[in-house]
C-alpha cells in the first residue's frame, strides 16, 4: 500500500517538476517567516506533534510491543529497524503528500474552510491524475485496515498482560474491539480525533517517564552491541 501511494505521489510530483522549487520554497516560508512565528509558533508545534504522534506513533512505546515477538539474537537491531518507521512514515510519506498538495491543488484560502486531511489530498492527486482517487482510496482503506490490525494487536496484548492468557479473555477483548470499530465509524472524525488525542497523551506520560529512566540501560545496551560489533 505504501509503494502503491508513493509511486502515485512520484508520478505527480514528475508531472509538476517545475513546481517543485517554489512548493519548497512555500513550505519554508510558511513554516520560518516572521509572520508565522509571530502568528502562534507554539499552537502550530502543537499541531504538528499532535499529527507526527497520530502518523508515526513515536514516544508512544506502542511499537515496542509488536517488535518484541521478533526472535533475535541482538535486541539493538530491533531498535535500529524500529526507527525506519517514523522516518518513512513521516519524512517519506508525509513529505511527498505535503509537495503533491503544494505542488497543484493548494490555495492559503483553503487554511479557512473545511477542506482538509483526505479530501484535500483527493483533490490534489485528482488535479493531475483522473484516475488517482481510485488507488489513492485502496491506499487509504488498506493504511486504515492496517492500523486496526495493529492496534488491535497491541490491545490484546496489554488487556491479557492485565487479565491474564485465558481464551474467553482474548475473545471478549475481540469483541469489544469490534463493537468500537463500528461506534468509531459511526462519530464525527473531529471529535474522534480529539478523544485520540487525549488518549495518545495519557499513554504517552508513562513511556516517556520509562525512557527517561531506562535510558542508562539503553546506554549500556548500545556500548555492549557496539563492542560485540567491533569484534568481527
Amino acid at each position: 500500500m505504501a509503494v502503491l501511494y508513493l509511486l502515485s505521489a512520484l508520478l505527480i510530483l514528475v508531472l509538476n517538476v517545475e513546481r517543485l522549487p517554489t512548493a519548497i520554497g512555500q513550505i519554508w516560508q510558511g513554516a520560518f517567516s516572521p509572520e508565522s512565528i509571530s502568528g502562534g509558533l507554539i499552537g502550530v508545534m502543537i499541531v504538528g506533534f499532535r499529527r507526527a504522534v497520530f502518523s508515526n506513533e513515536a514516544g508512544l512505546g506502542s511499537a515496542a510491543i509488536a517488535h518484541s515477538a521478533v526472535r533475535t539474537d541482538e535486541p539493538v537491531t530491533e531498535g535500529f529497524v524500529a526507527l525506519l518507521e517514523p522516518f518513512i512514515d513521516t519524512v517519506v510519506i508525509c513529505t511527498m503528500t505535503a509537495l503533491v498538495i503544494v505542488t497543484t491543488v493548494y490555495d492559503p484560502a483553503l487554511a479557512s474552510t473545511e477542506v482538509s486531511g483526505i479530501e484535500l489530498t483527493t483533490r490534489a492527486f485528482a488535479s493531475t491524475l483522473s484516475w488517482s482517487p481510485v488507488p489513492l482510496s485502496i491506499a487509504a482503506v488498506l493504511f486504515a485496515f492496517s492500523t486496526m490490525i495493529s492496534w488491535s494487536y497491541y490491545g490484546l496484548k496489554s488487556f491479557t498482560y492485565l487479565a491474564g492468557h485465558r481464551p474467553a479473555v482474548e475473545i471478549g477483548f475481540k469483541l469489544f474491539f469490534c463493537l468500537f470499530i463500528v461506534l468509531g465509524s459511526s462519530i464525527q472524525l473531529g471529535a474522534l480525533i480529539d478523544l485520540s488525542d487525549a488518549l495518545i497523551f495519557l499513554v504517552a506520560i508513562p513511556n516517556l517517564l520509562g525512557l527517561y529512566l531506562l535510558a542508562p540501560v539503553l546506554k549500556e545496551e548500545m556500548i555492549s552491541y557496539r563492542e560485540r560489533l567491533g569484534r568481527f
